[in-house]
């Protein structure tokens, strides 16, 4: 996926199989955390946004890559609803 950044987080557009898709505004943000060795670790910030095109998108970022051999994909499209 590539990104455009919008806000201090937030891309300001993206291309998702082969489909530009820009943010029109933000809807809600939030993060979750997992316990991990007796403390709370943030592992994902959630963006939901309305696109240009009229979608509502839900996105995240991983605060630290899972895959080693890719380091900056850490932007994930989690749903697309018309």
């Amino acid at each position: 996926m590539a990104i455009e950044i919008w806000h201090w987080e937030l891309p300001a557009q993206f291309t998702w199989r082969g489909k530009r898709y820009a943010v029109r505004r933000l809807l809600s943000a939030w993060k979750t955390s997992t316990p991990d060795r007796g403390e709370m670790y943030l592992r994902r910030h959630w963006f939901r946004i309305e696109a240009t095109t009229g979608e509502r998108i839900t996105l995240y970022c991983e605060r630290q890559a899972t895959n080693t051999k890719k380091p900056k994909t850490r932007w994930w499209l989690y749903t697309i609803r018309e």
